[in-house]
C-alpha cells in the first residue's frame, strides 16, 4: 500500500469537504458517512480521533463529542481520485444518532 499526503486530498472539487465513509475494523461494516475539511482531517490524523464538518451545524466536530460514541481511528485511507476518504475505526457505542450500531439499518425494496 503507498503513502499519500493531506495535500493529495482533493478538497476544491466539493466545495472544501470531501465525502467520509467510516468502517468498523473489526466487522467490516460501514458504520456512517460523512464530510470533513482539512482542518478535520488534519485533527484526525494528530489525535486519532475521528473528527468531521457538520454541514447542518456549520462547524467542526469530534465524533462522540457529546454522546460518548467516540471513533477511535486505525488508519485514513485515501481513494484513487483524492476525493473520499475511509477512517477505519474502532467504535464506542453505536455510531448512529439514532441508537442504532450503524447508520445503514434500513433496507430499501
Amino acid at each position: 500500500m503507498s503513502e499519500s499526503t493531506i495535500g493529495e486530498v482533493d478538497f476544491k472539487k466539493g466545495g472544501g469537504l470531501v465525502p467520509v465513509v467510516t468502517q468498523d475494523a473489526k466487522s467490516g461494516k460501514v458504520l456512517m458517512v460523512a464530510y470533513a475539511n482539512e482542518e478535520a482531517v488534519k485533527l484526525t490524523l494528530e489525535t486519532h480521533y475521528a473528527h468531521y464538518w457538520s454541514r447542518s451545524r456549520n462547524k467542526l466536530w469530534k465524533k462522540g463529542e457529546e454522546s460518548g460514541h467516540v471513533q477511535r481511528v486505525h488508519e485514513v485511507l485515501v481513494d484513487c481520485d483524492g476525493d473520499t476518504l475511509l477512517y477505519v475505526v474502532d467504535q464506542e457505542g453505536p455510531a448512529c444518532h439514532t441508537g442504532n450500531e450503524t447508520c445503514f439499518f434500513r433496507k430499501m425494496g
